[in-house]
């Protein structure tokens, strides 16, 4: 005879397990993500990283030279910006992906889930466990015996 909490937590396990996968194959993807952007005048062109890092800055022309500096500076720090824009745009398109993720793992941890019909035979073996899960709230203290 299988038990059927030992199939819900296995079953439990591989949805994490799967999560897990797509975090891992995200932080991948992440780890190699750049964006560029290129000026107005396309003088210059700016490569950043995931973590904006300034990958590579490369110049199309040599109007840069006859700038003043703090124009350049101007020009070098609006398309350094564009690109880190980019790139969080691109972070956050494929960090949306997990939307609702950590809000299912602390509802999970604190009561109010689908998880609480597979914890049910444990909250019933404990003391009073035929009143449902254990929530925290704000008028009790927890003791602490360690």
């Amino acid at each position: 005879m299988s038990n059927p909490f030992a199939e819900q937590i296995a079953l439990a396990m591989e949805e994490m397990r799967a999560e897990l996968a797509k975090a891992e194959a995200v932080q991948r993807e992440l780890d190699d993500l750049t964006a560029s952007a290129t000026t107005k005048d396309r003088m210059a062109t700016a490569k950043v990283g995931s973590q904006g890092q300034v990958v590579s800055l490369t110049f199309h022309t040599d109007a840069y030279r006859s700038m003043a500096p703090a124009e350049l500076g101007k020009v070098l720090a609006d398309v350094l910006n564009e690109a880190r824009a980019t790139v969080g745009e691109q972070i956050a398109a494929r960090i949306g992906r997990f939307d609702g993720l950590g809000e299912t793992l602390r509802l999970s941890m604190t009561g109010g889930t689908e998880l609480d019909d597979v914890l049910a035979p444990l909250y019933a073996m404990r003391p009073g466990g035929e009143n449902g899960p254990r929530t925290r709230g704000a008028d009790r203290q927890e003791e602490f015996r360690g």
